[in-house]
């Protein structure tokens, strides 16, 4: 008798031990759904990868203050994304972490590209992309390319890519940068506005004449004022524009005015009225944010975004010049992975090979052996 009692004590101390276990796995369960949980949202704008730790130097320097970089990670481009972080973490000393905006076949070979290489010491963020948010907002024309690459839209939905940060920096991926990133993440936004770009007007690109952009300095070469929408906005057509290539945003401010609702919704009556300029040689991006940011946008130093190194062949800024530039942009055709882009010798000391071969640098012979 005193034996079967010892036994029935024994099964329920055994039970009571799994009862703890199990609770305390669940307990752990239910922390990690909640991670997922606050990090996923409507627009499928899933994370995929993190590194979380702040590194060491970082960490005895006090210099912990978390500074979010967007960029958009394509595969065909992907070698520029590399390059361009790479040039951003090799400048400066504080925290940055990489919010790396990709499509889902595109993660395996960016997560290797990372991990296998000299950047493997970088804080990212990889985030798929889900392209239907674009559906009915996006009008399909064969003539402009980017309309069928969903990532450039990425810009648009900054306050779900990264939901915590009150302020962020987006990059396009042809950029390279030659000074502390922390300097144009600490431009100054005038209240209200909810981001700071570079005016096309500025003295850094008025001067430099761009082949077949036509009017694209000012409002009329992005929009057509023939229609009566547009005209009803009482935008005065010779307005400076912008680049959104490069651009500081107040999170804040953007979520407050609801900055993405308004794009997407001059992108839906894009669709509908076709409000584009028909002679439009820049991004389909553009127009939408310079109607939302009309008169209500703040301006970053003009050295932050030297352009249109793309833009031709051809060298149009002298090597002073561009040594003395804080961020390099081959906006236009001539991309420095190409066959043949401007000062791509300059651009191919932050990249870094791709360890799987996938990406290769397209060079003539000559000058692939010059630049080596």
């Amino acid at each position: 008798m005193s034996l079967r009692k010892v036994n029935i004590s024994i099964l329920i101390v055994a039970v009571v031990i799994f009862l703890l276990v199990l609770h305390h796995n669940f307990l752990g369960l239910s922390d990690f759904l909640k991670r997922e949980l606050s990090d996923s949202n409507s627009l499928g704008l899933q994370p995929i990868d993190f590194i979380p730790v702040v590194p060491q130097r970082l960490a005895d320097e006090g210099t912990d203050k978390e500074i979010s970089v967007v960029i958009a990670a394509s595969d065909e481009r992907l070698g520029g994304a590399i390059a361009a972080m790479n040039s951003i973490y090799r400048h400066t000393r504080s925290n940055v972490v990489f919010h790396i905006v990709t499509l889902n076949d595109t993660v395996d070979h960016l997560r290797l590209w990372l991990s296998n290489t000299a950047l493997k010491n970088l804080r990212y963020r990889i985030l798929d992309f889900d392209p239907r948010v674009l559906e009915g907002k996006v009008q399909l024309d064969p003539q402009k390319a980017d309309t069928l690459k969903p990532l450039t839209f990425a810009r648009f939905y900054l306050p779900s890519l990264v939901p915590h940060a009150e302020k962020a920096i987006y990059v396009d991926d042809d950029i390279i940068v030659q000074d502390d990133i922390l300097e144009l993440y600490n431009t100054p936004l005038k209240p209200g506005h909810a981001a700071a770009f570079s005016d096309d007007c500025d003295s850094t690109t008025n001067k430099v004449a761009v082949r077949g952009a036509g009017n694209q300095y000012n409002y009329i070469g992005f929009l057509d004022y023939k229609k009566e929408t547009i005209r009803k906005l009482a935008m005065k057509a010779n307005t400076c524009s912008f680049n959104p290539g490069v651009f500081v945003a107040n999170l804040t401010e953007w979520k407050l005015q609801n900055i993405t609702k308004q794009l997407e919704k001059w992108m839906a009556l894009n669709v509908a009225e076709e409000i584009y300029s028909r002679t439009l040689a820049g991004s389909i991006t553009t127009p939408p944010l310079l109607i939302v940011f009309y008169k209500q946008h703040s301006s970053i130093d003009p050295m932050w975004n030297v352009r249109h190194l793309g833009s031709s062949a051809g060298k149009r800024y002298s090597p002073q010049f561009v040594k003395a530039a804080k961020l390099l942009h081959w906006n236009g055709h001539f991309k420095p992975w190409g066959r043949t882009a401007s000062y791509a010798e300059v651009w191919e000391k932050w990249y870094v090979p791709d360890p799987t071969g996938k990406f290769s640098l397209i060079r003539r012979h000559s000058e692939a052996y010059e630049a080596k």
